[in-house]
């Protein structure tokens, strides 16, 4: 069948990275000279001997010169194709999401075959992201289409905001800002807040101004998983962000719950969040540096926590500084499993993907025997079905999450 794009030829190496599932092509795979197409345009991918491996997006301007959209030789890659897409990502929401479907994340980049495009969903809020430069140049019929899948589900859309602050896409040679994606039936002037329930506890989501796209959706049934361990229990929750793993723990009867974060803006979404839930007398909110704050509580020799949850920031978003994070997680993790006495609970987790499962596994292992404790492994979690795990794209898979008892 002959195909309308143009063609990139790439090394052996770039051929067996796609062919083991990857659906990145990097600027040293290309060996065709000159630029094919247009940046944002799509090109197919041949290997030397001229086998076709796919089709993506090009970008000379991006170490990653082709973000693979299809390995199907008959797709068009037309308005169709991306229709059809959509209606793939959103069913499996609907499907694996149940009654969550009001608050997930409808579209996760390469593991839903959007490149460089991430959604959530608030309700009749949608907060955007947009790393590619082929998604930039089609976003107005990708806002477009899913708006109108969404309302073939029953789902009117209010809001459509972007937040396209990342570095990220200065090497795509695309600008960063924020701002409403302004169409007919949207609300050009969004207000900025809007409320959500998740487990039974109800959050003010600040999707302008909040970290990432507001909330922290693929800690969903970790939070509910760790509430599970709370009650009687007295917790200290790290990095608390906006409460949500405190609020867990509050609501399922948690003796006392102390909140501890480092940015008063947070804590102060924390305290509105604890009042909305009618648990503000339950929970204490610390403004402190989990580093100091843990530090100061080993000096103390004190143990006033039996239950710790730790729930960091990324230490790493890059392979060139994974050793230093790896020292800062067991460092945090070594001080929470001496705090905590005999019997005591620990959930504990990474969200960077460059801190592999078995690196996070082996540097638990390394601060226990730091600890001298025990770790009784409760389980073993990853993100919320929302986020899918694509094989074959280790970057899919990013957030680690355990729960011990420390014996």
């Amino acid at each position: 069948m002959e195909r309308p794009f143009q063609s990139v030829t790439v090394t052996d190496k770039g051929a067996r990275f796609l062919r083991s599932g990857h659906p990145w092509v990097y600027a040293g795979e290309v060996l065709t000279p000159g630029d094919p197409c247009p940046d944002g345009e799509i090109a197919d991918v041949f290997t030397q001997k001229g086998k076709w491996l796919g089709a993506g997006f090009y970008n000379s301007r991006s170490l990653l010169r082709v973000r693979l959209l299809t390995r199907n030789g008959n797709d068009k890659m037309d308005e169709d194709f991306f229709l059809r897409r959509l209606r793939y990502a959103l069913a499996y929401r609907r499907q694996v999401m149940g009654a969550d479907f009001d608050n997930c994340r409808l579209v996760f980049g390469e593991a839903d075959g959007f490149p460089g495009w991430t959604v959530d969903r608030f309700g009749d809020v949608l907060v955007s992201e947009v790393l590619s430069l082929g998604i930039e140049r089609r976003r107005d019929m990708l806002y477009g289409l899913l708006r109108s899948v969404l309302g073939e589900m029953g789902v009117a859309v209010s809001v459509i905001y972007e937040r396209n602050e990342s570095a990220l896409r200065e090497k795509e040679g695309l600008e960063r800002g924020k701002g409403p994606y302004v169409a007919p039936g949207l609300v050009a002037e969004p207000s900025g807040h809007t409320e959500i329930r998740e487990n039974g506890i109800y959050y003010d989501v600040d999707y302008i101004n909040g970290q990432k796209t507001g909330f922290f959706l693929d800690q969903k049934y970790n939070r509910s998983a760790a509430a599970r361990l709370a009650p009687g229990r007295r917790v200290l929750d790290c990095c608390t962000h906006t409460g949500a793993f405190a609020l867990n723990c509050a609501a399922a009867g948690a003796e006392s719950v102390t909140a501890l974060d480092v940015s008063e803006d947070a804590l102060e979404q924390a305290r509105r969040n604890a009042a909305r839930n009618g648990l503000a007398e339950k929970i204490q909110f610390v403004r402190a540096d989990m580093f100091e704050y843990l530090t100061q509580l080993a000096a103390s020799r004190q143990k006033p926590f039996d239950y710790i949850i730790l729930d960091p920031p990324a230490f790493t978003k890059s392979s060139a500084t994974v050793e230093s994070a790896r020292r800062g997680y067991r460092e945090i993790n070594r001080r929470a499993m001496q705090l905590l006495p005999r019997g005591g609970y620990l959930a504990t987790c990474s969200c960077s993907h460059f801190m592999t499962a078995p690196l996070f596994r082996e540097m638990l292992a390394d601060a226990a025997g730091d600890a001298s404790v025990s770790l009784r492994q409760i389980e073993e979690r990853r993100q919320s079905p929302d986020h899918p795990i694509l094989w074959g794209v280790p970057e899919t898979e990013y957030l680690k999450f355990f729960l011990f008892q420390v014996v």
